[in-house]
């Protein structure tokens, strides 16, 4: 037998259908799922439009981590439904305040050699344990709940060597900043990431974990890193080796592609606005002054990411001019902070101590100054996530935020003046499960009632695709148009998330204020889109919402894997242009024309597109396989599910 990558032990081990071939649809069984309350609400709701009693995986656990300011109480509400459901379905679930998923997940749920899907972009963190971790949309995980397998494109297999280790003041965010100034936001579509090679064993867990949680901002269905003596050392720590295996690449295993990075070789870097794929040497932008400094996130989760923060401001104080905010990201990190004296010395050097969770990251507090720059560890700085509209938000390690903190000022953090002291997690880290409550026994679980506040809104029909469309192009965005510009995060919109009608209303409300009340008015309307349409976070409401409004189709030139999924699963065409140079023709109000949909969609991949406005026509494409053709003919995944099933609600 051929020598097989860590990737494809892990997809081999799982396959329930199809050939690991790239391109191919392949099928994988599902051992565990994440959800969170900001895309959890409807997986739970979409487990009830599916009739299940029990889920059917090893391991589910629902989080509460995004949605927790409570001005009102749409977010508590949803937080009982959360709990009810979780006793009603037997699902763990992680209190509010215990923190972020990714982290609590490696922390206490993750075992290597495992797949885990959830409904969360930053899903693959999990690679860091020698996972299979995959985001997906709501609907998707709420099937694998059920027992159901994952079906994807089979990825090719890019293999990262690291040689070499870091320099003093660089570090793991480092890693994936160069990453993507190498490759940009679309750099790893249809594509697992495999880092291998000597400079490993230079880099602990939860380094690995910045690294494969950022993997989503390059594109990648996932990051894999292999199960070897440092994932052990964690799992040793947080109380539970005996969930170790060792799982490494085959000597002599091939990849499909190729890149190296020399760790020796790297600096200080930072993503400037607006984009993940902006990165730039620090040094190159220094001396810009700052509103902000931000420290946490799923991308930045571990002991040392904060100690070393802690450790440089000690006896030190933050410029008068900056908000140096501090997210820790795990209950258990934060109690373990505080007896080592780190969070003493933040609070004293002037920091703000925030709860345990994304908060700032998804929109949820912190909001920087208007045109202020605001430096963050977190993943992503897509226009407006941050809360304020015309926010100007770069990402960078913690060693390069504080230091900037420090002096009001983007700053080189080894142009500081101070000693560099090398941090490791610790190796008694204070564990504490107690808050994450187990799932009911069966027979107890059965007498559950879902716990719905007046928010809860059960999900909307979805009609049938009808034979032909003639319908207004009502929208035309550019490359690289994000989740968050489609449906906003943020404590303003997403307590509505639950609420598909209501939520709808916030569709593409920072690139076109009008197009709701547009899409109001006709009965139905396709979006024309640039490259890499949809990139960004996994929330299923950037489908379900236009097409609550009357979205059929997409045009673009490529797309976003996981919002691709989500618009088959719920009914909408993804359809690419054959010949890009026709985004250009295609205008907003041009009326296109698509006949005989049923027959072409199922004959083969290629349709004709007329522009009755302009009497042109295009050939454009789908990739869907035929599983995903006949979801779309039905009008979405639920349905098809529904139908085969026979069960309705």
């Amino acid at each position: 037998m051929m020598p097989w990558s860590v990737a494809q032990k892990l997809i081999h081990s799982h396959l329930v259908s199809g050939e690991m071939t790239p391109g191919e649809e392949i099928g994988i069984h599902i051992d565990q799922t994440l959800t969170q309350d900001a895309t959890g609400t409807m997986v739970m709701l979409e487990l009830e439009a599916l009739g299940l009693d029990r889920v059917k995986t090893e391991v589910s656990v629902q989080y509460v981590d995004h949605n927790l300011i409570q001005a009102d109480y749409k977010n508590p509400d949803d937080h009982l439904f959360l709990l009810s459901a979780c006793q009603r379905f037997g699902v763990w679930y992680s209190r509010p305040g215990n923190g972020v998923s990714h982290p609590c997940h490696q922390e206490n749920f993750g075992k290597p050699g495992k797949t885990l899907l959830g409904s969360d972009s930053h899903t693959p963190a999990a690679g860091a344990l020698g996972m299979l971790a995959i985001g997906a949309g709501g609907i998707e995980v709420a099937l694998a709940m059920a027992g159901e397998p994952f079906f994807t494109r089979m990825p090719e297999i890019w293999g990262v060597e690291l040689t070499g280790a870091l320099p003093e003041w660089v570090s793991a965010k480092d890693i994936i900043l160069e990453m993507l100034r190498r490759h940009g936001v679309a750099g790893g579509l249809g594509r697992i990431v495999e880092y291998y090679g000597s400079g490993l064993g230079t880099l602990s867990a939860m380094d690995r974990h910045v690294i494969a949680n950022m993997g989503a901002e390059l594109g990648a269905t996932t990051t894999v890193f292999p199960s070897d003596p440092e994932v052990r050392r964690f799992l040793r720590a947080w109380k539970r080796e005996n969930d170790w295996v060792e799982l490494t690449a085959d000597p002599g295993a091939g990849y499909d592609l190729h890149d190296e990075i020399d760790l020796s070789s790297l600096e200080p870097l930072i993503a400037m606005p607006s984009s993940p794929g902006n990165v730039r040497p620090v040094r190159e932008v220094a001396g810009q002054p700052i509103y902000q400094a931000y420290v946490g996130s799923s991308a930045n989760p571990g002991f040392r990411d904060f100690a070393v923060s802690a450790t440089m401001v000690r006896g030190r104080r933050v410029h008068d001019r900056v908000s140096f905010d501090v997210n820790p990201t795990s209950r258990a990190q934060l109690e373990t902070l505080v007896r080592d004296g780190h969070v003493a010395d933040l609070i004293h050097a002037g920091a703000r101590l925030h709860q345990a969770g994304c908060n700032g990251c998804i929109g949820m507090g912190q909001a920087p100054a208007t045109h202020e720059l605001s430096l963050r560890t977190v993943p992503r700085n897509f226009p407006g996530r941050s809360g304020t509209r015309e926010d100007k938000v770069c990402l960078v390690s913690p060693e390069t935020a504080t230091a900037s903190a420090l002096t009001g000022v983007i700053t080189d953090p080894r142009t500081l003046g101070i000693p560099y002291l090398r941090i490791a997690d610790p190796d008694d880290p204070i564990v504490n499960r107690e808050a994450f409550l187990a799932p009911l026994a069966p027979e107890a679980a059965l007498r559950v009632a879902l716990r719905k506040g007046p928010n809860i809104v059960s999900l909307p029909p979805s009609e049938s695709l009808p034979d032909s469309l003639e319908v207004p192009v009502l929208l035309k965005v550019a490359d690289d148009i994000s989740t968050d510009e489609i449906m906003p995060a943020g404590n303003r919109v997403l307590p509505f998330r639950s609420n598909i009608p209501k939520i709808a209303e916030f569709s593409f409300e920072g690139v076109d204020p009008s197009y709701v009340a547009r899409a109001k008015q006709v009965p139905g309307h396709i979006i024309v889109g640039g490259d890499n349409y949809g990139q960004g976070s996994s929330r299923e409401h950037a489908a379900l919402g236009p097409r609550f409004l009357g979205l059929r189709a997409v045009f673009a030139k490529s797309f976003a894997r996981i919002h691709s999924q989500n618009l088959i699963n719920f009914g909408v065409l993804p359809l690419t242009f054959g010949d890009a140079a026709d985004y250009d023709d295609i205008q907003m109000g041009d009326v296109l024309r698509l006949i005989d949909l049923h027959r072409s969609l199922v004959m083969g991949n290629e349709l004709i597109a007329e522009n009755v406005t302009r009497s042109r026509s295009y050939r454009v494409h789908h990739s869907m396989s035929s599983r995903q053709v006949d979801a779309v003919l039905r009008g979405g995944l639920v349905n098809r599910v529904k139908e085969a099933t026979g069960h309705s609600t």
